[in-house]
């Protein structure tokens, strides 16, 4: 029913206040990237620890890192052209990351990525780091910091070394209750898991199974501890849910508009059953931002929906409980199945690509939101 699209490489906005340690999170991912090929773009070098970056002081330059990875130096105008760059196949990246300045907006990053034309990008979700012992007065000098809270998808409580418990525990609750349903973790220098940010297995060219070992692989190995020693994934939980009975396109729809604060990511496959045989959906969910893609079945391939939640302080029996509630229900193949697919459509990205972007509200396809209302 829907021709197969072209891989879409997630754009991941990183921000933060000068001196809230993003630069040391962005090294951090590029030294435990485990084997993922990263595109740079970066307002301000600032202290990027990569000796290739030092040849890269110009704004309009673009470098190999020498380890699969590249970096651009770009102002906010142009930041189509080197989207256009690092998309090309020949760089074979699997995630782009923008490092803000320390003093842009991140909400109009955003708006720019939603808005461009590029078909080889997908939002990655805006990540808002925060430095935790400088937290009120950064608000003091920065009153912005308040509504750039309210549009992450995710918010990095950093340098929590540097504070008590209960200052830790007042600083999550301030910044929680400033960022909505954001998730909201704690780091130290930097130090967040990356597979909150990207996932080997979800690479557009899918070569996890193959790829060669890395050092860091190595380096892993000889370590012994998968390179988790510091425990990075207890700052988040991931749930799992797999169903071969399809899911109800209504209550599904229902479930993802209505989930809870905390959950930042949502990705996998979805099985509607008789809302579309031909095709399963991928999902990618980011915070508030949400997209299917429809994807032909193979040719005897297990129909299944398979998802992977992560996020900060999520209620895991409680998801699975309300995605088992979103099953079909015997005798529901009916010629209703396919108006019940209108609510994930206003999702499928129309070309060309129409915008909805609201104030702490982003999503797409809203050319079809009005006919999904009368489902």
């Amino acid at each position: 029913m829907t021709p197969p699209r072209t891989p879409q490489i997630p754009v991941v906005v990183l921000a933060g206040f000068l001196g809230s340690g993003k630069t040391t999170l962005l090294n951090h991912l590029l030294r435990n990237r485990e084997g993922t090929r990263i595109g740079v773009i970066v307002n301000d070098f600032g202290s990027i620890e990569i000796d290739a970056m030092t040849v890269a002081g110009q704004v309009g330059s673009t470098v190999s890192l020498g380890n699969g990875c590249l970096c651009c130096a770009v102002d906010a105008s142009e930041l189509d052209i080197f989207l256009e760059t690092l998309t090309r196949p020949s760089a074979r990246l699997d995630v782009i990351v923008i490092e803000a300045s320390g003093l842009a907006e991140p909400q109009e990053l955003v708006r720019m990525l939603l808005a461009s034309e590029n078909p080889h990008i997908l939002y990655g979700g805006l990540v808002e780091v925060v430095d935790a012992a400088e937290f009120d007065a950064t608000r003091e000098r920065h009153p912005e910091l308040d509504r750039h809270l309210a549009v992450a998808d995710l918010v990095v409580l950093n340098k929590t070394d540097r504070v008590g418990e209960a200052e830790r525990e007042r600083l999550l609750r301030a910044v929680g209750a400033l960022s909505g349903p954001a998730a909201v973790i704690t780091a130290v220098h930097g130090r967040i898991d990356p597979e909150l940010l990207f996932d080997p297995a979800m690479r557009p060219d899918g070569d996890e199974r193959t790829r060669q070992l890395t050092f860091e692989d190595l380096l892993r190995e000889e370590e012994g501890d998968g390179g988790h020693g510091d425990h990075l994934h207890a700052a988040y939980e991931s749930v799992e849910f797999t169903s071969d009975v399809p899911m109800d396109p209504r209550r599904f729809i229902a479930f993802l508009d209505s989930r809870p604060e905390g959950l930042y990511r949502i990705k996998g496959f979805a099985d509607f059953g008789a809302g579309d045989r031909d095709n399963r959906y991928a999902l990618h969910a980011v915070g508030r931002f949400l997209r299917f893609v429809p994807q032909p079945w193979a040719r005897g391939e297990q129909r299944l929906t398979q998802l992977v939640m992560i996020g900060s302080g999520i209620d895991a029996e409680a998801l699975r409980a309300g995605l088992a509630a979103c099953r079909t229900e015997p005798g529901t193949d009916t010629p209703d199945a396919e108006r019940a697919m209108w609510g994930v459509l206003r999702y499928v990205q129309q070309e060309p690509d129409p915008v909805d972007v609201r104030e702490g509200d982003v999503r797409e396809g809203a050319d079809v939101e009005e006919a999904a209302a009368e489902a």
